[in-house]
């Protein structure tokens, strides 16, 4: 690993944050192209310092220190150069060290192989040590796991955390210092002296554990082996009652083709000795609270009849729930907590127009760290103090656009071919009347995910360009129940791509989408929906920009043959003519349209061999494809000269393809 600490970093201030490539380039793809500048921040426990990870030049991150108080400069004190380790999140575990997640993806025997590995800096750059436990020649098994924090509130000592370690057992011969225990446990490690002690021995087929945010852990997540070695279907949850050892059954999480069947647990609240977690609920995802005592009493905390409940509000070190969100049109938040009800509802009125989301907190929550953001604002953080009122703004989230007029999104829904409204996001360009224009059809990845409305970097690019974009929510799609989610965008991908190809129906028949001007763009799924749209209606899009797409899904299914995962992905995909006939790469004949592929070398999600195969097989049916490999980048492509690469390309080949 290339890290590097350093004390500053010359000309680092507030001013000349983010805008390297836009100064280097001058053009759109570059400010669009650009990183969003705060990957990630956190909040010290005194409230008086942040620290965030932040883009560097090309592909490396840096973590930089905010003195709050104004009394010292920004100081980046950590950089690592993303070729291959990347600086993902930092938080604090005392008021002057740092706990720093590595990620690192390489290429190994297995494939390309995803790591990760945590270590602990001072806030002034000083001694670097690694937190992860480490394996030796000894070791039977290498370690992918380099362990999560898991609760940051201990009574070991200031400093202490909770974090995961895979244990990794070891060669016995020869010696009786050898490792012999196996799985996932718990340490309690102090982030200054590494002195660590296991808090949960570890269990070769735990997957989970749940802490209650005081040093106590609460919850254990079982997922048995099968035979082969391959994971089950099945993860069986274990509670502790409050001030006991032993742990009891809670419940079964099913893992299917379909999603999950079962209560999943997220979150515990030791003061009302309960969990939260999620389960069905007439069809929808709902969440539910469930007693840690005999009774396992379980109620009913929030369910919506239109869409699932996206995700529990956390805050503060203890991360205590105090509210869950659902995305109707727009994200929302029902509060738990009546101080933060009240709050929200202030910062609504004092932020018009803008989503507000809580991101930390000082220990005793009196400061706490917001981002406002709206479609067409990437955003701002905040810092509000509780006991003067008073709210600060730190630091845009995209400086680099601020000189951009950017486009406003729209919440809209055109039929499908059998009636089904199908939700989507209208992005138009800035300043027109919204008809006549070149046309994009932009299907989400996944396909287990959806878009909401806020601000989209991709779609704002295209729309700067003087392209109308839809981004429509195609059946298959997470966030509006069992049923709107069908078999999964690949079994059910007739369903999932006949709405998507309705989208650009529609852009045509609203007058939106110019005759002959309508091209569709999509990355991951939506790369694999772009091609396959060309596949079921050759002639409607006259143009195919992929990124990491899925190309053939019998390729997607050995590419986990090697991993514990595979019976679930292969169950995902499943059996039948489908598996073929919703196969880009099987059926490129049937592509009339020029294909434009991007991938990265390194992608672990979607291995590059994919968009290999595409480019043959669209070379030998004599279609037009340009195919642009990225070295050394994953399935984000998290690099601003690629980006820029990208949206440069990608721009000049729709002009090209569309006559523009």
């Amino acid at each position: 690993m290339k890290l590097s600490a350093t004390f500053a970093l010359a000309g680092l201030c507030f001013s000349g944050l983010g805008g390297g490539a836009l100064a280097a380039d001058g053009t759109a793809a570059a400010a669009f192209g650009v990183r969003e500048y705060v990957h990630q921040i956190s909040l010290s426990p005194d409230g008086k310092q942040a620290a965030m990870v932040t883009p560097s030049a090309g592909r490396g991150y840096h973590l930089v220190v905010l003195d709050l108080t104004g009394e010292k400069a920004p100081r980046a004190i950590l950089t690592s150069s993303g070729d291959p380790e990347r600086l993902t999140r930092c938080s604090w575990s005392t008021e002057t060290r740092l706990v720093c997640q590595i990620y690192v993806v390489l290429k190994g025997a297995q494939g390309r192989l995803g790591f990760t590995r945590l270590i602990a800096i001072n806030n002034d750059g000083g001694p670097l040590k690694v937190l992860s436990a480490e394996t030796n020649e000894r070791s039977l098994r290498m370690s992918q796991n380099g362990g999560a924090i898991i609760d940051w509130a201990t009574d070991y000592a200031p400093g202490g955390v909770l974090m995961t370690r895979d244990y990794v057992p070891e060669r016995s011969t020869g010696t009786h210092l050898a490792n012999e225990e196996d799985g996932l446990g718990v340490d309690r490690v102090d982030t200054v002296t590494l002195a660590r002690r296991p808090v949960e021995r570890p269990n070769p087929n735990a997957v989970e554990y749940i802490g209650d945010g005081r040093g106590v852990i609460r919850i254990m997540g079982v997922r048995p082996k099968r035979s082969t070695g391959y994971a089950s279907d099945t993860i069986q949850y274990y509670y502790r009652a409050a001030d006991k050892r032993d742990w009891r059954p809670l419940g079964q999480l099913m893992v299917g083709s379909n999603g999950y069947r079962g209560f999943d647990p997220y979150a515990v609240d030791p003061q009302l000795n309960v969990v939260y977690g999620f389960d069905g609920q007439d069809g929808r995802r709902a969440l539910f609270k469930v007693a840690l005592d005999d009774t396992l009493k379980r109620e009913l905390v929030l369910a919506r009849p239109d869409v699932d409940v996206a995700g529990v509000v956390r805050i503060g070190r203890q991360r205590r729930v105090v509210g869950a969100s659902f995305v109707t049109d727009r994200r929302e938040t029902e509060f738990f907590d009546p101080e933060l009800r009240k709050l929200g509802t202030a910062l609504g009125k004092a932020l018009p127009g803008r989503l507000v989301t809580f991101v930390d907190a000082s220990v005793d929550e009196s400061k706490l760290l917001l981002f406002a953001g709206s479609d067409s604002d990437p955003g701002i953080y905040y810092l509000f103090d509780k006991k003067t009122r008073r709210m600060e703004e730190l630091i845009p989230a995209r400086p680099q656009l601020q000189g951009f007029k950017l486009a406003t999104v729209k919440a809209v829904t055109y039929p499908a071919a059998d009636g089904t409204q199908i939700p989507a996001y209208l992005t138009l360009p800035a300043g027109g009347d919204g008809k006549n224009l070149p046309a994009i059809v932009m299907p989400h990845g996944g396909p287990s995910a959806r878009d909401e409305w806020g601000f989209d970097w991709l779609a704002q690019f295209f729309a700067h360009q003087g392209y109308a974009v839809l981004q429509p929510n195609y059946r298959g799609s997470a966030g509006y129940g069992a049923d709107w989610f069908q078999k999964n965008g690949f079994q059910s991908w007739r369903t999932a791509i006949g709405d998507v190809n309705d989208g650009g129906r529609w852009l045509q028949a609203q007058g939106v989408a110019k005759p002959g001007k309508l091209a569709i763009v999509g990355w991951s799924y939506g790369g694999y929906a772009a091609l396959q749209s060309s596949v079921l209606d050759p002639d409607l899009f006259k143009a195919v920009v992929a990124i990491a797409p899925v190309t053939d899904l019998e390729t997607l299914r050995s590419e986990h043959l090697d991993f514990v995962d595979y019976p679930q992905v292969s169950a995902f995909i499943g059996k039948g003519p489908h598996v073929t006939e919703g196969s880009p790469a099987q059926n490129a004949a049937a592509i009339k349209a020029p294909v434009l592929l991007f991938h990265g070398d390194l992608d672990a999600n979607v291995g590059i061999g994919e968009s290999r195969l595409m480019e043959r097989k669209l070379k030998a049916a004599g279609r037009s494809v340009e195919f642009i490999e990225f070295k050394g980048l994953d399935h984000q492509l998290a690099d601003d000269a690629a980006r820029t690469q990208m949206l440069g390309k990608a721009d000049a080949f729709l002009k090209t393809a569309l006559g523009l």
